[in-house]
């Protein structure tokens, strides 16, 4: 199948982003972190709307534009921190969300457990239901209404029903048993429908909106998967983790609702994704790769029917239950349009007609398309960072090589374009934050490219305790700060000295939040390997952590730091701010004021270890931000100071 790509590529070129050391003009920052137009974006189940996010400094408003003009018909523009997260049709009129707030950019948002909707016309803005629904109005459009105290996300839109959706509500307690419930779109009015045989549940309905799986823990955090043939039968109990030796966690069901795909963690190896048969209740494998675990379950265009998944390895691939399928080949021919870019359909109308498809890379921050199933035919929509050149950016090459224990590790190498002189660039080593939620992808990474453009290699690399690599690799980082997760990226660094990659008489570490404490932690453990070290929104003093900050303020949250950190008894000895006395070489620290994961009082504390050791160390404060910087005039003046920084210690004399 043919596919026509209709309008041309409007990439604007970036003169100031010289792929170059020595290069004649300071890099401009900017452009690589310069807010979109537009994040996330849907058409309307009748095609008639787009509904698209769009950021603001520090919130994300929701538009909705008319698609025969793209002119907006309806906004909603949160308050400060406040976000709109995930957003849904849920009848060609009306589209849905959930608020988040997040204090920082390097934060991953939370979810309030709000939910608003409103018109595609602009009218019956309001809060359908959450904590503040009695309170003051979240945005300047959106009415207040009663309600009551509790949390709710979506479980189903319902795109065969007009009126109404499926949610889930959970009283704000410890280990809370959840509800799920009917609730109107327009009016907010709930009727409840049952309630979980689990605390801490998640309710799943099929493609007749019938709720039949709810996976969730008690207070033994043991997962319990829970299975039911219709809204009238009891709960039958199919999945105990501790004695499966998996967690699954459904991702939906078969156009017929007699499979359910699970999401199987494995006891050793990647992840899998397993069909279960609702009428024998036996299990078989539908995808498994032999090294990464699924990244996103694949729908049927209009459809919550599963139809395969992807994967992330060294670039996204994406594999379906059935190759030979319609949903495949559809995949393929697109795939095939857009070459060397991945391909994701992100949203479509009710008879699948229109698609709304994104496209992205390593050099393309991505572009969404309108792809009409009809005439094959493509048209171009939006483009990200439509000021940055594709050509001018620099590609990622993805790497593999063992630790000293044997381990097999992956990550990925970025170069600059061009350079001047011989040998290698000088390189930054950039471990990722999290740690153990986030890691290292092929796609357009601004820091990344900013640094290639100024001249700079970028080693990145998944240490263990990092996910997409099984639950085997992800425990193994397990109260491993400072020990085999650091000596992951020590290899990983020696591995680029080796491989003839860097020059190991110029080379930084550098990175935020958990990549920050690497950063010190690796110039304290290896005072000869690295340069300099830059830490941006870092937490530095690990047994604070056990006393401030959001993390300790739940209590699964206190149990992810005991059991994944450890107990504050025994987190001095990897702190870098007891090992300040091993740190020679100059050190770049960053913070926000209003930082709630990692509170400023650890870079304040790292700051006046180093300068009692005689360390050289600047430290700059930034108090109205959080855990990572949202200002444009903050984020200038940070890169800035990074760059000159690694010029004056790694870069071209």
């Amino acid at each position: 199948m043919a596919i026509r790509l209709a309008g041309p590529w409007t990439w604007a070129l970036a003169c100031l982003l010289l792929a170059a050391a020595g290069r004649a003009e300071p890099v401009d920052p900017m452009p690589f972190f310069k807010l979109d137009d537009f994040n996330a974006l849907k058409i309307s189940p009748g095609g008639d709307y787009y509904a698209a996010t769009v950021p603001r400094e520090d919130r994300t408003a929701l538009v909705v534009l008319r698609a025969s003009d793209l002119k907006v018909t309806a906004s909603i523009t949160l308050g400060r921190h406040a976000h709109v997260g995930s957003f849904w049709w849920v009848n060609d009129e009306r589209v849905m969300f959930g608020i988040q707030e997040r204090f920082g950019m390097r934060e991953e948002p939370y979810t309030t457990g709000e939910i608003s909707a409103i018109n595609a016309d602009g009218t019956r803005g309001e809060m359908l239901v959450g904590y503040r629904v009695t309170g003051a109005p979240v945005g300047s459009r959106i009415s207040s209404k009663k309600g009551d105290n509790v949390y709710a996300v979506l479980v189903d839109p319902l795109l065969h029903d007009e009126k109404f959706v499926l949610i889930q509500t959970l009283p704000f307690q410890s280990d809370p048993f959840s509800r799920v419930e009917r609730m109107n779109a327009l009016t907010g009015r709930r009727n409840t429908l049952g309630i979980a045989p689990v605390r801490n549940a998640t309710f799943y309905s099929d493609n007749a909106g019938v709720v039949r799986l709810v996976e969730g823990y008690n207070a033994d955090r043991v997962s319990r998967l829970y299975y039911r043939a219709d809204d009238k039968a009891e709960w039958k109990e199919i999945n105990v983790s501790n004695q499966s030796g998996h967690v699954e966690t459904p991702l939906g069901f078969s156009a017929d609702n007699r499979v359910a795909y699970l999401h199987s963690t494995q006891a050793d190896g990647p992840d899998a994704v397993m069909a279960l048969d609702l009428d024998t209740f036996e299990r078989s494998v539908a995808l498994r790769d032999d090294t990464v675990d699924p990244l996103a379950v694949v729908h049927r265009p209009g459809t919550r029917i599963p139809v395969g998944a992807t994967f992330m390895k060294d670039r996204q691939v994406t594999r379906f239950f059935d190759e030979s399928s319609a949903d495949a080949r559809l995949q393929r021919s697109l795939e095939g349009a857009f070459g060397e870019l991945a391909v994701n359909i992100v949203s479509a109308t009710r008879d699948g007609g229109k698609l709304i498809v994104h496209v992205w890379g390593d050099r393309n921050p991505g572009d969404h398309y309108l792809f009409d199933a009809k005439t094959k035919e493509a048209a171009l929509l939006i483009s990200s960072r439509k000021w940055l050149d594709p050509e001018a950016m620099a590609p990622m090459k993805a790497i593999r090589l063992k630790a000293r224990d044997g381990l097999e590790l992956h990550g990925y190498f970025t170069a600059p374009l061009a350079r001047k002189g011989d040998g290698p660039a000088p390189m930054v080593v950039m471990p990722h934050g999290g740690p153990y939620q986030v890691f290292d992808r092929w796609g357009f990474d601004p820091e990344v490219q900013m640094l290639a453009a100024a001249g700079y290699s970028v080693l990145q690399v998944n240490f263990r305790g990092s996910p997409n690599y099984g639950r085997r690799f992800a425990e193994a980082g397990m109260q491993q700060w400072g020990m085999a997760m650091q000596d992951d990226v020590t290899d990983a660094t020696r591995w680029a000295i080796a491989e003839g990659l860097a020059d190991p008489a110029r080379i930084c570490i550098h990175g935020a939040s958990y990549g920050a404490y690497s950063a010190l932690m690796g110039v304290a453990r290896e005072p000869d390997l690295y340069r300099c070290a830059s830490g941006y929104v870092g937490v530095y003093h690990l047994p604070s952590m056990h006393r401030r900050g959001d993390v300790q303020e739940s209590r699964s949250g206190e149990t992810y730091l005991s059991e994944w950190i450890g107990m504050p008894a025994d987190l001095a000895a990897v702190s870098p701010t007891t090992l300040a006395e091993r740190i020679k070489v100059p050190v770049l620290l960053a913070a926000g004021g209003e930082d709630r994961r990692a509170p400023v009082e650890h870079t304040r504390m790292m700051e006046r270890a180093l300068a009692r050791a005689g360390a050289p160390v600047e430290a700059l404060y930034y108090d109205n931000e959080g855990h990572g910087f949202y200002r444009p005039d903050n984020q200038d003046s940070y890169y800035r100071k990074l760059i000159a920084f690694l010029d004056a210690h790694i870069g071209t004399p």
